[in-house]
């Protein structure tokens, strides 16, 4: 799954750091996130997208896989 959050914290000129403040958790998660290596729960993307005023699917790009025939 990919994000929008790098662009979203730059367009804000907010740290990494801030955002964990913001969303409680700890930087190295934000660092994690942004890069694909581990995907949120329901509740963090939430109160992520609430930060940036837009929707947890505006911020986060799920793509469905496609069936293998």
């Amino acid at each position: 799954m990919e994000n929008r959050i790098k662009d979203l914290r730059a367009n804000q000129k907010m740290t990494q750091e801030q955002l964990s403040q913001k969303v409680g958790v700890s930087r190295q998660s934000i660092v994690a996130i942004e890069s694909g290596k581990y995907n949120p729960s329901l509740q963090l993307a939430y109160k992520i997208a609430r930060v940036f005023n837009y929707t947890i699917e505006e911020v986060f790009l799920f793509e469905e896989e496609e069936e293998k025939m």
